[in-house]
């Protein structure tokens, strides 16, 4: 049966790649607050911001409708505003939480309903290694990537009673528009950090997500799959 899945940040990055990932066994709707690059092979593309509840009722509920109903919801939306704790501003903090944590808390809550009434549904939440481990000039990211953790073990248990699996996916360094602009001593520290010696890509991510929303994980639930080449063993200093 071909399900019905949500991908927000799927404009771009890791969640594009989800998205191309998903294609081939969904009826894939992507969402962002833009497609420079067009949909992609998404079925359908909604300019939504996750920062809005209402606005993110709204989309789940007219695809819900139009689709008879959601199996799959992929949180990928994400953004930093790396600066070091005590000059990070109040706004470089909100921005970040109300994006990558709030905006997942508003679209797990919109599909919920429609979660518990899929034979199959599955929600996996993009967070990242630096939400376990910590990392020096991310304090609100680090914070809003563990706080997905969190949430996806609360979410694990309530969905649970209705079969919905919920699990998250931690990824490493992995090459995206995101970490395009590092300098490349902060590329080469990554990558000395990291066992398997290069980079990710966006595509490793995406083999993991499909993974988790297909039936083979159907007994896979509150999880954090790390995807990292072995990053997060190096040890916490980064």
């Amino acid at each position: 049966m071909r399900r019905t899945a949500l991908v927000t940040g799927g404009g771009r990055g890791i969640g594009r790649a989800i998205v191309d990932a998903l294609a081939p066994d969904a009826w894939v709707a992507a969402i962002d607050i833009a497609f420079p690059q067009g949909p992609g092979a998404a079925s359908a593309s909604f300019e939504t911001d996750v920062r809005e509840p209402a606005a993110v009722a709204r989309t789940v509920d007219t695809i819900a409708t139009e689709r008879g109903g959601i199996d799959w919801v992929v949180y990928a939306a994400g953004i930093v505003r790396d600066r070091i704790s005590w000059r990070m501003t109040d706004a470089d903090w909100d921005a970040v939480l109300a994006v990558d944590l709030s905006g997942a808390f508003h679209v797990a809550r919109a599909a919920a309903p429609h979660l518990r009434r899929s034979p199959a549904g599955r929600v996996v939440l993009i967070s990242s290694i630096n939400g376990l481990r910590g990392k020096a000039g991310q304090a609100n990211y680090a914070a809003a990537k563990a706080g997905l953790v969190g949430l996806a073990r609360a979410l694990a248990l309530e969905l649970a009673r209705d079969g919905v699996t919920v699990n998250v996916v931690a990824p490493g360094f992995v090459d995206t528009p995101m970490t395009a602009g590092l300098s490349e001593s902060v590329r080469a520290e990554a990558l000395a950090r990291t066992p398997l010696g290069r980079s990710g890509r966006p595509e490793d991510v995406a083999a993991a997500v499909r993974f988790l929303c297909g039936g083979g994980a159907g007994f896979i639930t509150g999880v954090v799959l790390p995807v990292d080449g072995g990053q997060l063993m190096s040890g916490a200093l980064a």
